[in-house]
């Protein structure tokens, strides 16, 4: 896609010098716009991504005009903001020419079509499935997205209560708090404030560089400078009031989120619709029938079941969200669970007796732990309640069983 559609540069006066580094790079047709032209270039060109050159003197509804087109655009069409002085639109990737690496860029921008590529993807095997097309627009930042502080210094309160305002914060006090994080749940990106010396920034990112899992994560740094090239596409440098660090990094989360997204979309796909892919989990058809299943050969051919019903506060609607991809990451392959409307997460356990779901359930409760400033919140902690099936239980039974348990235990 990249090779045959062009990339749009916009600029207010004169070719940016990153232009050239995308002509020398010879894999992008580039065609140069100014402001005026921008629109219409978004609308009549099949372009593969749209960067634009931010100085001090760009009006910010110039930049909100062009974003609102980008965004309408189907698929996924990367907008990349070159050094930007503004608080930019949800949809613009910042990208700071800091250290005079062109390199940096031309990663920058293939991450970005990659994702691009995998919207592509999705939505035609979500029509030759007979589905809706996948439109980034299904993705709210604030429901989906979560994103792992990590600092100890003076602008850590402040720049968890912004973050936490656009969008879901796991906070970490320590870079060992932060690897238990990145190990156990879904990260959408990374935001490094202070308390931390340049050779722990510098191992953090080096680990980040070499496991595959978390090369592609948005990594934002406060308050140190790139001493040196990292294997990390989206490694920002953003400094400044808290409120603008979060306000610049959520487009880069937000694209992540999407990526996300689209990866859990592909697998339910490969599985006939099985998976629902807010959680990749069973839907809830696919659980009854195969809770049914295990119960009936249980049964017949002997051996233990259990269940566990996770109920998360209803009012606190993250919690559940968040507890069920812990679930889905973290569970055994031959395990299997879905979500309940009724903010409750159910897993079935195969060949496991009471005491060990009890062991199983209290390790994966431990994990959803959420953290705000370095603290607990009991709101994302599920209340638990195990059951394993008797020899007359049918799986309607079972389940009726594993709600009077809460029941009992609640009162």
């Amino acid at each position: 896609m990249s090779q045959h559609s062009p990339v749009i540069v916009v600029s207010t006066a004169g070719r940016p010098p990153f232009a050239t580094t995308l002509d020398q790079a010879k894999t992008f047709r580039v065609i140069d716009a100014n402001w005026n032209d921008a629109p219409r270039a978004v609308e009549t060109l099949q372009a593969a991504a749209v960067l634009v050159a931010t100085p001090d003197t760009i009006e910010r509804r110039h930049l909100d005009m062009l974003a609102r087109r980008i965004a309408a655009r189907q698929p996924y069409l990367p907008l990349i903001a070159v050094d930007p002085k503004i608080a930019l639109p949800e949809n613009a990737l910042p990208f700071s020419q800091t250290d005079g690496n062109p390199g940096r860029l031309l990663a920058r921008l293939r991450a970005a079509l990659r994702v691009r590529a995998l919207h592509a993807t999705a939505t035609r095997r979500q029509a030759e499935a007979g589905g809706t097309p996948i439109a980034p627009s299904e993705l709210d930042p604030t429901r989906d997205a979560t994103v792992l502080l990590i600092g100890r210094g003076a602008s850590y309160p402040a720049l968890s209560v912004s973050l936490g305002e656009r969008i879901g914060v796991v906070g970490a006090l320590s870079i060992e708090a932060a690897a238990a994080h990145l190990n156990a749940r879904d990260i959408d990106g990374i935001v490094l404030g202070e308390g931390f010396s340049a050779r722990v920034v510098d191992a953090l990112l080096t680990v980040l560089t070499e496991d595959p899992r978390f090369r592609n994560l948005p990594v934002v740094l406060t308050s140190h400078e790139l001493a040196r090239a990292y294997d990390l596409p989206n490694l920002e440098i953003i400094s400044g009031a808290p409120t603008y660090i979060a306000n610049n990094t959520l487009p880069l989360v937000r694209q992540h989120a999407l990526e996300a997204h689209l990866s859990r979309a592909l697998r339910a796909i490969d599985a006939g619709g099985l998976l629902d892919a807010r959680t990749g989990l069973l839907t809830p058809a696919a659980f009854s029938r195969d809770l049914a299943t295990a119960v009936y050969q249980t049964a017949e051919r002997g051996g233990v079941l259990s269940v566990a019903r996770f109920a998360f506060d209803s009012e606190h609607p993250r919690a559940q969200l968040d507890g069920a991809r812990i679930i889905s990451r973290l569970m055994r392959q031959m395990d299997f669970g879905v979500a309940h409307d009724d903010g409750s997460v159910v897993v079935a356990f195969a060949e496991t007796d009471l005491r060990a779901a009890h062991g199983i359930a209290r390790r994966l409760s431990s994990v959803m732990r959420h953290t705000s400033h370095g603290k607990r919140d009991a709101r994302a902690e599920p209340a638990v309640t195990v059951a394993t099936m008797r020899p007359e239980d049918s799986a309607k039974s079972l389940l009726a069983r594993l709600h009077d348990e809460g029941r009992r235990a609640a009162s």
